[in-house]
């Protein structure tokens, strides 16, 4: 749907002409599971995100509808409780970063309408959750003119997700979706969240997107017990003079010489690609910088090794989108986001996407028995208001 036919369709809801918003959903290049260990992440933010119509209110309330789950109806938030609320569902989301914003000083005076429309698949790994916290801090920044930077957007978006939520996530997807820019790729030190801007110049070769369709809710799933488990990884070599404050502080020389202090073989195995994937994102970086597409290829598909065999977080529907990417011609496949469902990344010569699609699909719905879907990626600037061009 365009932007208009959307407006149009939700004119009662809104009430006057709105102010249109877009927040991008990000994909990580390389770099899984460890920006919550101080380590290194590549994601660029994408053009399938988060819309939002933001229209004014004379009372102190917030009126939520989404476009794209009307069945749950419209969720009416009141200034004077802002905590969080089963019965709100997704809109507690944008209502965490309202009360934390507001903690921050933001003054409220009215409420507002906003209507949500998003083009990214729910669940898949793409930052649907951060994409709405970073677009919600956005658009209260410029509707009450706060003064607040994009970066501090970005982190309380994150604690919003962790506090709020219960999400024990890094600070990548929050940070890709406020700071990405169109054609390039975010290099990211989680840690000190220094970052460059690396031009993504992939020459003859795409980056696909493939969703598994196979939901999963990242509260749920075991991403908070994968923490717990690094947490005890680190606590261990810190206990025997380890000289490091986050896992992704040690290099893979110093885990060789290290590794035999820790004798849980599962904590060991979850250390291990903390430590190994870090490396691999360090040298994927320098390889798309020198054009070396082939070695990219090669770090994205051990990453996707390590993340199956040693933090096991992949599951049969991404292992089977990977391997069929594989035969088919992809040099580089691995699974991107949380795991346990989602979507895959592949590079893949662009003279034979249509037919990598086509065959991979096959083979995806003859051994799983349901669709995947896929996805061109294109790059993205980061969340902004959007202007009177942009929504023609």
């Amino acid at each position: 749907m365009t932007i208009n036919e959307i407006m149009n369709e939700n004119n009662k809801f809104l009430n006057g002409k709105p102010r249109v918003y877009f927040s991008p959903g990000r994909v990580n290049l390389i770099g899984e599971h460890i920006d919550y260990l101080g380590g290194n992440v590549f994601p660029t933010g994408i053009n399938l995100g988060t819309y939002a119509f933001v229209t004014s209110r004379d009372d102190h309330e917030f009126h939520f509808l989404s476009h794209n789950f009307k069945e749950f109806g419209k969720k009416v938030v009141s200034l004077d409780f802002l905590d969080f609320d089963e019965n709100r569902d997704w809109a507690n989301y944008p209502s965490g970063v309202l009360q934390s914003m507001i903690k921050k000083g933001l003054d409220v005076d009215k409420g507002l309408n906003i209507l949500i429309y998003g083009t990214l698949p729910n669940g898949a790994g793409l930052s649907s959750s951060a994409s709405l916290e970073v677009l919600m801090g956005t658009l209260l920044k410029n509707e009450y003119n706060f003064d607040i930077s994009t970066i501090d957007i970005v982190k309380l978006s994150q604690k919003v997700e962790n506090n709020y939520i219960g999400v024990n996530c890094g600070i990548m997807d929050q940070f890709a979706v406020g700071m990405c820019k169109k054609d390039y790729a975010i290099y990211l030190d989680t840690n000190s969240l220094e970052y460059q801007l690396v031009p993504l110049i992939l020459g003859d070769y795409t980056l696909i997107i493939a969703n598994t369709n196979k939901k999963r809710a990242l509260a749920d799933s075991k991403y908070n017990q994968r923490r717990s488990e690094c947490d005890i990884g680190l606590k261990v070599l810190k206990n025997n003079n380890i000289d490091i404050n986050m896992l992704c502080d040690m290099d893979p020389k110093t885990y060789e010489s290290a590794k035999y202090l820790l004798t849980d073989n599962t904590i060991k195995r979850r250390v291990e690609h903390a430590v190994y994937e870090n490396d691999r994102t360090k040298k994927a970086v320098t390889a798309l910088e020198a054009g070396n597409l082939e070695l990219l290829g090669k770090l994205m598909n051990l990453s996707h090794i390590s993340l199956k065999n040693l933090y096991k977080v992949s599951c049969l529907e991404l292992d089977t989108l990977v391997d069929s990417f594989l035969k088919h011609g992809a040099i580089g496949s691995r699974m991107t986001g949380a795991g346990f469902g989602g979507c895959t990344i592949s590079l893949v010569k662009t003279n034979i996407v249509k037919e990598v699609i086509k065959n991979v699909g096959k083979e995806y719905i003859k051994k799983i028995g349901h669709t995947a879907d896929f996805y061109l990626c294109k790059t993205s600037d980061g969340a902004r208001k959007l202007s009177e061009e942009e929504i023609k």
